[in-house]
């Protein structure tokens, strides 16, 4: 499930150049992040687990169980990653009814191991 433009006025964002790492396996994260534009990875033991893009949201898993990255997160193209921290999480679950459902269909397809892209199908 993806929500089309739930991204685009975020509070704040990233640029992320191609190649660049946004966060390793292992790493505390304080974050989690949407895809404005751009596509990116997510890798684990030289695995390309999942390819994400534009409205899939990644890193979530962090700020719901405080545990380390699962998997490192590789921006393929140059991408606009809006940043969300747990205060911000938070409210979004609270009031856009559609984000919590985006988010937690994220995670149960990574949780299938979907081959497919995160939107729940």
């Amino acid at each position: 499930m993806r929500v089309t433009g739930l991204f685009l006025n975020a509070q704040r964002t990233l640029e992320v150049p191609a190649g660049t790492a946004v966060f390793r396996e292992g790493d505390a994260g304080q974050e989690m992040y949407g895809i404005v534009d751009g596509t990116l990875e997510l890798r684990s033991a030289g695995k390309v687990l999942r390819t994400l893009g534009p409205d899939d949201v990644f890193g979530e898993m962090a700020l719901i169980d405080k545990t380390p990255r699962s998997a490192t997160a590789v921006a393929v193209t140059d991408c606009v990653l809006a940043a969300i921290d747990q205060k911000r999480f938070l409210f979004l679950v609270q009031e856009t009814p559609m984000f919590a459902l985006q988010v937690m269909s994220a995670m149960a397809s990574r949780l299938r191991g979907d081959a497919s892209d995160s939107d729940g199908s």
